[in-house]
């Protein structure tokens, strides 16, 4: 067994990890949410812009294009959404399975 330090996972005294798994699960949800920011980050400039082509210009090229950009701006954020979601399921599966595997080793 290493002699890295554990770390709690739910509560003081329950030690199921070493503290470098936990600090590398920490960093890849981090990564998760900034990924999931940046989607919703694009899909709110979308709208924006969609809305902004709708009100400020009049001709047929432009609100064209702002109708495209504004469902284009809400399908990113719905499927970041989803992607994030999915990640974060995923991430769980292996952090269990990383639990069930230490805790079966002796």
């Amino acid at each position: 067994m290493s002699d890295l330090p554990l770390s709690p996972i739910t509560s003081p005294g329950d030690y199921r990890l070493p503290l470098s798994d936990q600090l590398a699960i920490d960093r890849t949800h981090l990564a998760n949410e900034r990924t999931l920011l940046a989607y919703l980050r694009t899909g709110i400039a979308l709208v924006v812009a969609g809305f902004s082509l709708i009100n400020f210009f009049r001709e047929g090229i432009y609100i064209g294009a702002g109708i495209l950009l504004v469902p284009t701006g809400l399908l990113a954020i719905v499927l970041g959404w989803r992607r994030c979601q999915r990640r974060s399921r995923h991430i769980e599966q292996h952090v269990d399975l990383a639990i069930r595997r230490r805790s079966a080793t002796p």
